[in-house]
């Protein structure tokens, strides 16, 4: 590999980092299979936090607003992103809302006792405690990683935009899509935090359609200057 090349170290530097950050998890292998355990089974049940509507609709409210972006390269057909709505809205609801699918799996026969997990960092949001154990501490991590990159690209591409070319510098001379990366860390780091029946579904489907758009929205910008040279060049993600 030719190091002089700055998009192949950068892009190899960041593969090793989320790898060793993987590999770092098998440190605590047995917290990241009970708390697993007790997201799929239900047996978090009375540890969810419940009722608290003003922090649901704070993540809602946040998390929606990272789908503006997309909207600067094309125009956004509203109808592409109805279930990632759908899942954002049904996943803070979960949350800190009502955990139904959580009641319903906990009610379904006999629940193991929740596991004790270590929790390492608390912190008082909103007004309400918030106890993270180590499995949700990394998908902290992952998820702030994903908006820093969510952030970076949007003010990049939209200073591109006004110019009328094609963004090529920058988080976008690493990888052509950093914001779609961003955003499939984002779920992957809630998958990470709350394995629970209802985000194990959505994640790998969103992940796919994510990646989906990357697809549709190079094919709507091939014809602009530079960009096979562009393309041959630079990852789709990373």
């Amino acid at each position: 590999m030719d190091w002089l090349d700055p998009v192949r170290r950068w892009n190899t530097l960041a593969r090793l980092g989320l790898i060793a950050l993987g590999i770092s998890t098998l440190l605590f292998a047995d917290q990241f299979y009970e708390h697993l355990k007790a997201h799929l089974s239900g047996s978090i049940v009375d540890d969810v936090i419940t009722g608290e509507w003003h922090v649901v609709l704070f993540n809602i409210a946040l998390f929606l607003s990272f789908l503006i972006p997309l909207t600067f390269r094309r125009k956004a057909d509203w109808k592409e992103y109805t279930i990632v709505v759908a899942f954002i809205v049904s996943l803070f609801v979960e949350m800190y809302g009502i955990p139904l699918l959580i009641i319903l799996v906990a009610g379904r026969g006999s629940t193991p006792p929740p596991p004790e997990l270590d929790t390492p960092l608390v912190i008082d949001f909103l007004g309400v405690e918030f106890a993270f154990t180590i499995p949700m501490i990394y998908g902290a991590i992952l998820i702030l990683m994903g908006m820093a990159l969510i952030i970076v690209g949007w003010v990049q591409l939209f200073k591109g935009v006004k110019d009328s070319e094609l963004v090529t510098t920058g988080m976008y001379a690493i990888s052509r899509n950093p914001q779609y990366l961003g955003f499939m860390l984002v779920v992957v780091g809630w998958w990470v935090g709350w394995p629970t029946i209802l985000v194990t579904v959505f994640a790998p489907i969103i992940m796919i359609l994510y990646y989906r758009l990357c697809r549709v929205e190079e094919g709507e910008v091939g014809d602009l200057p530079g960009f096979e040279e562009y393309r041959e060049t630079v990852p789709l993600v990373i």
